[in-house]
């Protein structure tokens, strides 16, 4: 579009040296006008486009995170849930950390979650580690501790449980799940 003006007004400049001085005045202003609409098309057209998002290689103001790096801390410590739930941590997340209301708290918080996300994932791999006897002694450890559970908190551990959004392996999970059926 800018090209197309750029090439009306080389057109309309090339005429004005051809034509003489009275006749050039009238086709001129129109070469202009024309060139003058397409120049401003160009721009509306511009302008009405939706704004890019804001780059991802950006730190939140006051930090030296980048909104790259707290989505890599959040795949890497909380690889058990899906794709979807990683994806609604991060949004949640870096609402909060837009927020202005939360410049001052917003280097703490991040080094916090930081902490968390780290320490969860080596809490599992911990989990992961155990042997299959050690892993059926915390399930019967388990068990003991829930016996006295109210039935609203078992059933909301139980859905916790069945849709996998603890930070166990899946082996123990079921194992975990199985003592809750069974108490």
């Amino acid at each position: 579009m800018v090209r197309t003006a750029l090439r009306v007004l080389l057109s309309a400049a090339l005429l004005a040296c051809a034509l003489p001085g009275r006749a050039a005045d009238p086709v001129l202003m129109l070469l202009l006008s024309a060139a003058r609409e397409v120049a401003f098309a160009a721009a509306r057209k511009h302008l009405a486009r939706p704004a890019s998002p804001a780059p991802e290689n950006i730190a939140y103001a006051g930090t030296a995170v980048e909104p790259a790096h707290l989505k890599r801390i959040i795949d890497e410590g909380f690889t058990y849930l899906s794709d979807a739930q990683r994806q609604e941590i991060f949004e949640s997340l870096h609402a909060t950390l837009l927020d202005p209301k939360n410049a001052a708290v917003r280097g703490p918080m991040i080094e916090y979650f930081a902490q968390k996300a780290i320490a969860l994932r080596q809490a599992r791999e911990r989990l992961a580690r155990l042997s299959q006897s050690e892993k059926e002694l915390l399930a019967a450890d388990f068990r003991k501790e829930i016996a006295d559970l109210p039935e609203d908190e078992a059933t909301r551990l139980a859905d916790l449980l069945h849709r996998q959004l603890l930070p166990v392996p899946s082996d123990l999970n079921e194992m975990l799940l199985a003592a809750l059926r069974g108490r």
